[in-house]
């Protein structure tokens, strides 16, 4: 993940967002993980989504908020994408098997990773959500 340079930046269309997707994904390798913090609405999926593409993956992302967990094996890394937001501890996440995820053979991208930081690399790419200035516009604090 060295090569994502930490910053604040302003998304201010989707196509930011989409920018900023496929530079993460690209800087992916196996055992990543990308942690993804924001309010409801923030776009944190549609971060995934741009990500997912990034990686080649062709199947439609969504949103694993009721079965926690999706994974993807189309694209040139296996894509894992996790929504904590329904755990209540990091311990919940370990619980279902996510241990051999985060230390696997592909990417991990967390949504709501602030539930479960306690159980998360050191290491974890942490992107942050917040709604910006205008109605569609984002701001991420990545770090």
């Amino acid at each position: 993940m060295n090569k994502i340079r930490h910053r604040t930046e302003k998304l201010k269309s989707e196509a930011d967002t989409r920018a900023l997707g496929l530079e993460i994904a690209d800087a992916l390798e196996p055992g990543d993980v990308v942690a993804l913090i924001g309010d409801l609405g923030t776009g944190k999926t549609a971060l995934t989504r741009y990500i997912a593409e990034g990686l080649g993956v062709k199947e439609e992302i969504s949103s694993p908020t009721f079965t926690i967990i999706r994974e993807y094996r189309s694209g040139r890394l296996p894509l894992y994408h996790f929504d904590v937001y329904r755990l209540g501890s990091g311990d919940e996440l370990l619980d279902i098997g996510a241990e051999d995820m985060l230390d696997g053979d592909g990417v991990c991208v967390i949504e709501w990773a602030d539930i479960a930081a306690d159980v998360l690399p050191e290491d974890s790419l942490i992107v942050s959500l917040s709604y910006g200035g205008s109605e569609n516009e984002r701001t991420a604090e990545i770090y």
